[in-house]
Formats: structure tokens, sequence, C-alpha cells
């Protein structure tokens, strides 16, 4: 059986997707009968090499950009595909790069529905073109695989996507890299080239505005800091996106602005020290398709806060304290209790780390590649 497998909007590896990838990719077993390939950007030619050292990887697509991508998924992928006679296409970001139709069998992953979701202000931008192409290029896709249930709802409500062809396969944590690390009395954590004053609360995600609700996040740590006066600062981990300017327009007028900390684009090798040093992981986003970055808080020994929104409930069910993401009242109700109730703090680290049991790479992988075989009959 050979597979074609579609690297574009992997990032080299570093996005979601592609440490997503990455990770199905190092436990396809050599004994499973897949041959896999790649294809994809030449530039990510060596981002999955050590992962998947055996497959050969294709470079396509020469003309860089979003648009140039979507348009040679449209119209250059079925030659392509027939071409290098594939027996199987998966595209593991099929919320982000998909064909109209394929010559082969397609399978997808995908992780959220965000371009689709709420008002023009609020949703991710996809684009015109695509908007009205992607929802019939999901439908022929002979299997999808949603990351959770609340995503194959939306893949049903929205897509229309018949609900017997979508099967939940959740993503997995690896807990060889998070897990708690031993806490010193130093107050300090070194993370190079950072250096991050403890206590911090932290939120990983990119500064995306609205949709990652940083501005209330902002507003609730400035409530948080006046009915404490703890020292806390809170870390905002990673690189700029859409509407970035006014988030850090709001922490320069806040009058706690300088106990925020924007680290830009943080080295994903260095994340599980950056989780582990944290007093608490916070996750204010509007939405999310899965939730991975709770996992990896909770896989670290960190109490997780987060919003009662999207997939988060079902990703950390009773491991989190859950607050309204539209009410910065309740966010830094939720702040202020899990500082100062240390058996809430004990009790919400506790389950965080029994939770993330029920979630595994390896399960992951395997279920993947079942539903690979049997779309093609192997």
């Amino acid at each position: 059986m050979k597979i074609g497998i579609d690297t574009f909007t992997s990032d080299s590896g570093k996005s979601g997707v592609g440490v997503y990838l990455n990770q199905i990719l190092k436990r396809i077993p050599p004994s499973s009968g897949a041959r896999g390939e790649l294809f994809g950007w030449d530039f990510d030619r060596f981002a999955f090499s050590e992962t998947a050292p055996d497959m050969e990887f294709i470079p396509q697509c020469f003309v860089n950009g979003r648009t140039a991508n979507a348009l040679w998924h449209l119209a250059k992928y079925p030659e392509f595909a027939r071409a290098r006679g594939y027996d199987v296409c998966f595209f593991p970001a099929a919320h982000r790069r998909l064909p109209r139709r394929s010559p082969c069998p397609s399978i997808g992953t995908v992780h959220d529905m965000a371009p689709f979701w709420g008002t023009r202000r609020t949703r991710e931008h996809l684009g015109a073109v695509l908007r009205v192409v992607f929802p019939s290029s999901l439908r022929h896709l002979d299997r999808i695989i949603a990351v959770s249930n609340f995503v194959k709802e939306e893949l049903v409500d929205l897509a229309r996507v018949k609900e017997s062809r979508i099967e939940v396969v959740p993503n997995g944590i690896d807990l060889s890299v998070f897990y708690p690390r031993p806490r010193n009395e130093e107050s300090t954590v070194l993370i190079q080239p950072f250096s991050f004053r403890r206590p911090y609360a932290l939120y990983v995600s990119r500064i995306d505005h609205p949709i990652k609700n940083h501005i209330r996040l902002i507003k609730a740590f400035e409530r948080f800091k006046e009915r404490t006066k703890y020292p806390h600062r809170l870390v905002l981990a990673g690189g700029d996106s859409h509407g970035a300017e006014a988030v850090k327009r709001t922490v320069a007028k806040s009058p706690y602005g300088h106990d925020v900390f924007f680290t830009g684009h943080f080295p994903p090798e260095s994340l599980p020290e950056l989780y582990a040093g944290a007093d608490f992981v916070i996750f204010p986003s509007l939405y999310e398709g899965f939730g991975q970055g709770i996992l990896e808080a909770m896989a670290s020994g960190v109490p997780v806060v987060c919003a009662r929104a999207a997939s988060l409930l079902e990703t950390a069910e009773h491991a989190a304290l859950y607050f309204d993401p539209l009410d910065t009242e309740d966010m830094a109700d939720r702040m202020v209790t899990v500082t100062t109730n240390r058996d809430i703090y004990r009790d919400c680290r506790a389950k965080g780390l029994e939770r993330v049991k029920d979630f595994s790479w390896d399960r992951c992988a395997e279920e993947t590649l079942r539903i690979i075989q049997e779309t093609t009959g192997e």
C-alpha cells in the first residue's frame, strides 16, 4: 500500500499540525505494509527526516503563498497523485488544505472548523473562494478523522458531512517530554534565551485577536492583581498573528503592563520547562478544536484554568477550573481561586495528571493507520 502524505501547512514540523504529523509518522511500524511518501514545500524537505527517515520526500508547488498552494491542490494534485501511483492519500491538515477531488481514496484529519465558526469578526480568515469550495472538498473525502467530538459535530452541522464517514481520534501527549519537574526555591526560571521571574501564569497560543481572547485575559489579569496584590506575571508564549497589535496596545495601556511578558514564537523543545515552571496555566480561547495545550499543562503537573468553550470541556473534563470566556470578572475569580486555595490547587493538579493518561500518541497513530487501511480495503 503506497500512501501519499501531504505535509503542507506543517510549518516545518513546528506547528500543531507539524507536531501531530511527526507523532504519527514515527509510530507507523515497518511491519504494517504501509509505504509512505511525503509531498510538500521544498523547504520542508528535511523537516521529517528524523521521524520518517525511510520515506521519500517529493517537493511540489514551487510558488509560495496560501492562495498558490490552495490552487495547486485544486488543479495540480489529481495529476500528481495519479503520476505517483498512490493507493491512498492522507491529508493531516484537511481543515486547511484539500483538493476538490482525489483520483485515489483520501483520508483527512480535521483539527478545527475555525474559519466557519462565529461571526466574520471573530472567525479565522480563510478567503472567500476557499470558504465556498472547502465544505464540498470535505464531503469528497472518503473518511474524515476528527480530533474531538466537538469537531465531528461541527463537520456535520457546518459542512454537512455524513456522520457515518467521520471517526473521532483524539490527539495524544508524550509523557516522556511533558512531565512534572522538581520545583526548587529559585525565583527565576532560565530557559535560553529567556529568563522568567516566578511566580507566573502562562498562556501558550499565537497572539490572535479576538479568537484567542488575549485582551479579556489581560483585563482579568488586572483584576487578579488588584484583588490579590500577588507578584505574579503573565507570560504570553506565541508568535504574532491577526490582531496582535491590538493586544499589545492593551498591554501598553494596562497599569500592570510591566508584568505581562511576550515571548514571541517560543522554541517547541523548551515548552515542557516553560509549562513546568508556571504557577498555573490559563486558556481563555473562544475556540479550540482540541486543546493540546491543556494536555501539555496537565502532564507537566500544573493546574489548568480554562474557558467553558468549544472543545476545552471535552479535553479537560473534570480536571480544570472553568470560567465564562466573555466575562473577565469570572475569569479573574478562577485565577484568584487557584492561587489562594491550596486544596483546590492540589486537587486540580492531581486530576490533571490522571486525566492525561486517557490520551496516547501510540493509540492515535494506531487508529489512524487502521482507518487508512480500512479505506483502501487492506
